[in-house]
């Protein structure tokens, strides 16, 4: 605790500072003038890097004449130019967690048969843009057919705050999944035990002594003869949960030949995580993020 506790004082972010412009001035005198325990060079990078803005437009020009009325504004957290990769969209980037939608077909982090393009490989090589020694660390996984929102830390400190700290660090998370058939209740709790076998398949038991505690919650949100639309949130974070209880339910999820589907009508498995509510690890933040239901999904209603 006390290292945890040491560690989030290291990191913890400067906030951000509006100063107004009092007397006619050029921006680097006046930062130096009113930004205690910084020097020329140290402006001249948060310059190049378009973190000083005057007016809320940004100014890159160290010689730039400032007016009085003015306000200059330093923003400590380097903005990250938005990066297109096939597979995975950035929503969210600082300098402790980067938050993205991954699409399906895309590994989480590699396997024996596939490890170039997984989102691991491709966060990790989108840190080491800005500096080669930046590392990447998973916090959590969705399957390869699955896609949605996930987190990744950089740095192994903020893996662990928020892995060691994940029932009260995550507040919500809410899949969305399309099921064989119609469901016979709106709504409902599935409580079960799981277990993984040495064939890499999960099963599910009534009995505590058999497996991890697994709770889900479903909702219907669409429904008709052929399948039903399932708002799901996690209470349980465990290996393949919704899959198997989906199964369980004996309303299998589109796609899903593993745990009992007999169709496949959108070729993908119809699984996707939509939203992830969170505290930031560090600076204590709540974070939300929401994506779009697939269009593939909706086309089945």
């Amino acid at each position: 605790m006390e290292k945890q506790r040491a560690f989030r004082s290291q990191v913890k972010s400067r906030p951000d500072i509006k100063i107004r412009v009092s007397k006619e001035n050029v921006l680097i005198k006046f930062l130096l003038e009113n930004v205690p325990g910084k020097n020329r060079d140290n402006f001249k990078t948060l310059l190049k890097d378009r973190q000083i803005y005057v007016d809320g437009e940004v100014v890159t020009w160290y010689n730039f004449p400032l007016s009085i009325g003015q306000e200059v504004e330093v923003k400590w957290e380097k903005k990250i130019p938005e990066r297109h990769y096939p597979g995975i969209k950035i929503l969210f980037e600082d300098q402790h967690v980067i938050v993205i939608e991954k699409s399906n077909g895309i590994l989480s982090m590699a396997t024996e048969k596939e490890k170039e393009k997984t989102a691991y490989s491709i966060l990790s090589s989108h840190v080491k843009e800005e500096d080669p020694s930046n590392l990447i660390f998973i916090v959590h996984r969705l399957d390869r057919e699955t896609s949605g929102v996930m987190i990744f830390a950089k740095s192994e400190e903020v893996k662990n705050l928020l892995q060691e700290t994940w029932n009260d660090t995550i507040i919500e998370r809410t899949y969305v999944a399309i099921v064989e058939g119609k469901m016979e209740k709106d709504e409902g709790t599935i409580v079960s035990y799981l277990k993984e076998s040495k064939a890499l398949i999960v099963y599910s038991s009534n009995n505590p002594e058999y497996g991890q505690k697994a709770i889900t919650h479903y909702k219907v949100a669409k429904k008709n003869d052929n399948y039903s639309l399932l708002e799901l949130n996690l209470e349980t974070g465990r290996k393949n949960q919704i899959r198997v209880h989906m199964q369980v339910l004996r309303h299998s999820i589109i796609g899903d030949k593993k745990y009992g589907a007999k169709t496949n009508p959108i070729n993908r498995l119809g699984l996707h995580a939509l939203i992830i509510n969170f505290t930031h690890p560090i600076t204590k933040e709540p974070m939300r993020f929401e994506t779009a239901v697939p269009s593939s999904f909706l086309k089945l209603f």
